[in-house]
């Protein structure tokens, strides 16, 4: 048998409730059980103390004080020689117990005590010294508090106001999650989710945001993945066709043939490592100076490299490797462009460290920006048939800084170049 429901509503509700029953049950049993003890207890002995000082008048003789006395504290006194009553009494009662030990320690003799729960009224039968019965009739609220009865309503009330109350905030969550499943079973068949905004409390919107971007990546990945294969078809197939000719009417010579191989060469290599991505490393402490400075000298030997660096620059964890990969291609793609400054500059924040690399090239234009991220993607504009490349240097880069949960940025530079800008959490 399962006790535990399914559904995440269900459980919330318990998980809401149930503390709080609990927590209001104990309330009620160690204070209220205390407080209602005492009450019941003064009450009982307030009205036996009356009813035992009345008794000892009419002992004596003087009913007249008596009967004053009874009058004065709402008490009807009657007298008779013989009552029809109950066979049994309520002295064990809730209600009574407690007058009935009173009047038994105060009186020489035994009482009987009948309740009419139907009037809430509560008689007291003593005999007297004459064999005479006298009956004490009075209200049972001075024996017995209701408000325990009114304290349990309460109690049953607040936690039907707090279920009423809290219900429709869970069901707003709960259908925010389940539009994220509905979402995520949509994407994980590779279609899409129409309308599908993130909605709920932060972490909620957070987990859908989140969603939504590894959604927008695995579409990414598709799309490299047939522009690579359309890439290969597409630019083997050139130099083979050349070359298969060039043989074929033996007009080909060796240097013509070697430069073929060479950029085929070139390209296999390069759709080998983007096709092979990040090979698994483990996350160190990693600071960037040292690593961008390593790399500008050995890409750009003969150009001139600024750097502003911060006196002591953040350390944090990243896979070293991996980001050597991106910034050196960024930095190499700069060396080839740049007519002669390269500029590198580290910014440090609490919570992100951003790079910035940038150079007096010709630039790309704002309207090709997104394609020069594009894999297997020239910009015939800014490239020659002498720099050659295969299109995948920013796309690499790209990827590598978005797998650190990072952002690439393609701007405008003062220099009147590229300005790449990296920004990485820390």
């Amino acid at each position: 048998m399962r006790l535990i429901p399914r559904s995440f509503l269900w459980r919330t509700i318990l998980m809401i409730l149930i503390p709080l029953i609990v927590a209001l049950v104990i309330i009620a049993n160690v204070f209220f059980g205390n407080h209602w003890s005492r009450v019941h207890a003064t009450l009982a002995r307030s009205l036996a103390v009356d009813i035992s000082t009345m008794m000892n008048f009419m002992d004596n003789g003087d009913m007249a004080t008596a009967q004053t006395m009874a009058r004065d504290m709402g008490i009807n006194i009657s007298i008779n020689p013989k009552l029809n009553r109950p066979n049994k009494n309520d002295n064990a009662s809730r209600e009574a117990g407690l007058l009935a030990n009173e009047l038994a320690t105060r009186l020489n003799r035994q009482s009987q005590i009948y309740i009419d729960k139907a009037k809430r009224l509560v008689f007291v039968d003593i005999p007297t010294n004459n064999g005479q019965i006298a009956t004490f009739g009075t209200s049972l609220y001075r024996i017995y508090s209701t408000s325990t009865e009114v304290f349990i309503i309460w109690l049953i009330g607040s936690i039907l106001i707090v279920s009423i109350l809290v219900t429709p905030f869970i069901i707003m969550h709960t259908r925010s999650i389940r539009r994220i499943a509905k979402a995520a079973g949509r994407f994980g068949r590779g279609l899409d989710a129409p309308g599908f905004v993130p909605t709920g409390s932060k972490e909620i919107r957070e987990a859908a945001a989140a969603m939504i971007t590894m959604k927008e990546r695995l579409d990414r990945y598709n799309r490299t993945r047939t522009d690579m294969l359309n890439a290969v078809s597409h630019d083997l197939k050139s130099p083979l066709t050349r070359m298969r000719l060039g043989i074929e009417t033996d007009t080909a010579t060796k240097s013509d043939l070697l430069h073929d191989i060479d950029r085929m060469t070139e390209m296999v290599n390069g759709y080998l490592a983007f096709a092979r991505g990040e090979m698994p490393e483990i996350e160190q402490a990693t600071e960037l100076p040292a690593m961008l400075l390593r790399i500008a000298r050995d890409a750009a030997p003969q150009k001139t490299v600024e750097t502003n660096f911060p006196d002591e620059p953040v350390q944090f964890y990243a896979r070293p490797m991996a980001l050597a990969r991106a910034f050196a291609n960024i930095i190499e793609n700069a060396a080839r462009y740049a007519n002669k400054v390269i500029r590198i500059t580290e910014n440090d924040y609490p919570d992100k460290v951003e790079i910035i690399i940038e150079d007096d090239g010709p630039g790309i234009p704002n309207d090709k920006k997104r394609d020069a991220l594009r894999p297997f993607v020239r910009l015939d504009d800014a490239r020659s048939e002498k720099t050659g490349g295969t299109g995948l240097g920013l796309s690499i880069a790209q990827t590598a800084i978005e797998n650190h949960g990072g952002q690439l940025f393609l701007e405008n530079s003062e220099l009147g170049g590229l300005k790449v800008r990296i920004v990485l959490p820390i």
